[in-house]
């Protein structure tokens, strides 16, 4: 444990000390608030005219039809996608970071001295910590930006955005937003967010450990790994519209699909949308697809990674964990 918990330490500390992590940690939060931030400033002052429909009467025709809740749209879309990219990105990290380590040789060194499986976790859960980090850093500074950008913004134009934000929730805004379970959201988004991640983290390092120094054979390999991550946000698209229907009931369940599709129909209620045992029943499945895709991987990594030389194949990788 204590050699895993080392192997977490050094993944963690050099990568939160790189330039790349610092700079998109900083950069991406100002992005959004400066986005927001031009939004309501170029936001017209009168857009209510005489004669014409206004803000709250569009406002009220635009009331969601059963099962599609404005607020929770957008809110399941954007957890969802937040889930996909995260993954994406954090998972292609510890396949760069064990085929690097493959191809340096720095892998041998490390081999002799802990197991092929303490090392495959200390990076994913190290990589995963980095993730975890700057995401609450991200929040936290899109707060602090937002506190300072408005200071610098005219008094009326926040009287005026304050004025439209009133009349939208005159108009429903507001007892649409009261009903979307925050804590609930926030919770079962950090649950997809971290098993999620461990359950394709794993398969990517099983990837990373496979591969050579051919960038053919590196996406040929990737394929089978990142295509069920995007075809999560294709169902989503559909689901997301439909959040009670048969396909959105049973894709939450696959492990490979419901990180991104169960946070699109989370926001809509549960259990009124989503009854509490297809939550529970999804949950338990990811955590039971994490621990096999681990398992799984690991007899892959073992072989895997001092392998050198050679063409590998998924043909080939499987044939390692049933021998092994």
């Amino acid at each position: 444990m204590n050699k895993t918990w080392l192997i977490i330490k050094r993944e963690y500390i050099t990568r939160v000390r790189n330039r790349t992590f610092i700079i998109s940690t900083f950069l991406t939060p100002l992005f959004f608030v400066g986005l927001i931030t031009a939004v309501i400033y170029m936001t017209p002052k009168d857009s209510a005219l005489p004669g014409k429909i206004n803000d709250t009467e569009i406002i009220k025709e635009h009331i969601e039809k059963k099962e599609h809740s404005g607020v929770a749209y957008a809110v399941g879309y954007t957890s969802s996608f937040l889930i996909y990219i995260i993954i994406l990105i954090y998972g292609t990290m510890v396949m760069r970071g064990v085929s690097e380590e493959k191809t340096n040789r720095i892998a041998e060194i490390i081999i002799s001295s802990v197991k092929p499986f303490q090392l495959m976790m200390g990076k994913i859960i190290g990589i995963g910590a980095v993730g975890l980090t700057q995401f609450f850093m991200w929040i936290v500074l899109v707060v602090v930006f937002a506190l300072v950008l408005f200071n610098f913004l005219p008094h009326d134009v926040l009287n005026e955005a304050s004025r439209q934000s009133t009349e939208q929730q005159s108009a429903g805004f507001g007892a649409e937003l009261a009903t979307v379970n925050i804590p609930m959201i926030i919770l079962c988004f950090i649950f997809y967010f971290i098993f999620g991640y461990l359950f394709y983290a794993s398969l990517f390092a099983a990837v990373g450990s496979a591969v050579s120094e051919d960038s053919q054979d590196t996406q040929s390999l990737m394929l089978p790994v990142t295509m069920p991550i995007v075809l999560a946000i294709v169902i989503m698209m559909q689901v997301i519209v439909h959040p009670s229907s048969r396909m959105a009931t049973w894709t939450s369940m696959v492990p490979f699909f419901s990180p991104v599709v169960m946070m699109a129909r989370i926001p809509f209620g549960v259990p009124s949308t989503v009854p509490w045992w297809e939550l529970a029943s999804s949950m338990l499945l990811l955590v039971g697809g994490f621990l096999f895709t681990t398992w799984l991987s690991a007899k892959i990594y073992r072989t895997g990674i001092l392998l050198y030389g050679k063409k590998i194949t998924w043909k080939e990788m499987w044939k390692w964990t049933v021998r092994s």
